[in-house]
């Protein structure tokens, strides 16, 4: 399997080749042109005397150079920091990733993860290259650009979307960025009714018939929806609601996204979303360098590349189904959380009629709901209802770095539901819940296995247990159908 340290030879073959499954792994910055872009860049490659690599959009930002209009660096797909950076560093980047800092400082954000700001700011600038402000800065100005670029909206529309407080502001930093005006960098623009669509570019390979057959099987009528090649779903965001489309972009390594929102101005919390239920920014080489070697992995990896982790718009949603599920079949478990909806669930007034029109029932409904009158167990609907009053007071926070503590200290959730929420809500590529049974028959080989035996076994597989649950999950399946 290939090694996953990159260094300026490696880098230099993947800028050479234009290797996509290096995209968004590392940025080129060009000296004598002050751009830098991605290595999938498909202008004419420059000297290499000429090329410097940075390891993030922002680091090279941070140096002075701008981003290319070719090859558009703000479509790259991002970067988990689970190999290499310290956990710090890893868990500062998710906080600034679901926009900790569009409403905090730096120093905030320190004293989130237990460190000084000094301290953080040293270990972002060993590490990132930037400092956390600059990241999110960047961030927001990449996505700016890239709305500019692939939707109708409006440059003060735009401007709010991205984070920035002023339109004024906003202008300013673009032009200094691109030398040119926000509507000079216009491309394209979508008609009015058909709401936002936007491209999520990944890493190849991604096996996006297996995700969709994951969602098929568990799609909740009314709120979700699963096509030949189209997933959609109804969404509430901030005080909001609306839905989205994602299916395969016609061209290139990238899903598109069609974004129909009351609120424009949590778009970039629904991308964000977005990308990782669909985990478009999982690493394919990292996970195959990992576990690609493993006897048990390694050939499901082999016949099934572009695996990804089946992550959740909504991890409360996931915990709840996680609770109507215990010890019944995928199919039972949906047709409970069909009632929910039928009966808790708010209405979608903008559906379509293939895809959506309730939304998933809000933790302040089901914290007072008499669920036993619609079927549900008294120890699992007394466990729903604790789940939901901790999340609507906010006490229980679905994207805390000890969620799994968090949901162990509710009545009524174990080891497996715990494991499940955080494998399902793609912030943790670790979790692994042992006790599952088909991951133990997937590891069984014939022989007894026990959740002791496998979470010993799984030791090797760290820091991707999620992956290797997938992996488990389809070697289950697969000993299943023979």
């Amino acid at each position: 399997m290939p090694s996953m340290e990159l260094t300026d030879a490696s880098c230099e073959r993947a800028r050479r080749s234009r290797d996509a499954r290096f995209d968004g792994r590392f940025f080129v910055a060009v000296r004598t042109t002050g751009v830098f872009c991605r290595p999938t860049c498909p202008v004419q490659p420059p000297n290499a005397a000429n090329v410097r690599f940075y390891g993030t959009a922002a680091a090279a930002s941070a140096a002075g150079y701008r981003p290319c209009l070719r090859c558009l660096p703000e479509l790259a797909p991002g970067v988990r920091a689970s190999d290499g950076s310290p956990p710090l560093v890893t868990q500062a980047l998710a906080l600034i990733e679901r926009g900790f800092l569009d409403d905090a400082d730096s120093a905030a954000l320190a004293a989130a993860v237990g460190v000084t700001d000094r301290h953080l700011r040293r270990l972002f600038a060993c590490h990132i290259g930037a400092t956390p402000q600059r990241v999110a800065h960047t961030r927001r100005l990449l996505f700016a650009k890239h709305l500019l670029d692939q939707s109708a909206l409006s440059v003060t529309d735009i401007a709010f979307a991205a984070g920035f407080g002023s339109v004024r502001r906003f202008n300013s930093l673009i032009k200094s960025t691109w030398g040119r005006s926000p509507r000079a960098l216009r491309r394209y623009r979508a008609a009015a009714d058909e709401g936002i669509r936007l491209r999520l570019d990944y890493r190849p390979p991604l096996d996006w018939p297996a995700l969709l057959d994951f969602y098929r099987h568990r799609a909740i009528p009314e709120v979700e929806s699963v096509g030949e090649t189209t997933y959609r779903r109804s969404v509430r965001v901030g005080d909001g609601s609306g839905w989205f489309a994602v299916r395969p972009a016609p061209d290139g390594h990238a899903l598109e996204l069609e974004a129909h929102l009351s609120d424009m101005g949590h778009l970039l919390r629904l991308v964000r979303g977005v990308r990782r239920m669909f985990d478009l920014d999982a690493d394919p080489l990292a996970v195959a360098a990992a576990l690609g070697d493993d006897p048990l992995l390694g050939p499901v990896i082999e016949r099934q590349p572009g695996l990804r982790v089946p992550g959740a718009w909504d991890p409360f949603e996931v915990a709840v189904r996680a609770i109507l599920g215990q010890q019944i079949s995928v199919a039972a478990a949906r047709t409970l959380a069909a009632r929910l909806v039928a009966h808790y669930g708010g209405s979608l007034g903008d559906g379509t009629a293939a895809g959506p029109t309730r939304t998933f029932p809000a933790p302040a409904t089901l914290a007072e709901a008499p669920l036993e009158t619609q079927g549900v167990i008294g120890t699992r609907a007394a466990a729903i209802r604790e789940l939901s009053a901790r999340t609507a007071c906010g006490e229980l926070d679905f994207e805390a770095p000890d969620l799994a503590a968090r949901l162990l200290a509710i009545p009524g959730i174990g080891d497996w539901i715990a494991q499940y929420v955080c494998l399902r809500s793609g912030l943790d590529p670790d979790a692994f819940p042992a006790a599952d049974l088909g991951l133990l028959r997937g590891a069984g080989e014939g022989r007894d296995m026990t959740p002791a035996k496998l979470r010993r076994r799984a030791e090797a597989w760290r820091p991707w247990r999620a992956y290797a649950a997938i992996c488990l999950w389809r070697r289950h399946a697969e000993s299943m159908a023979r």
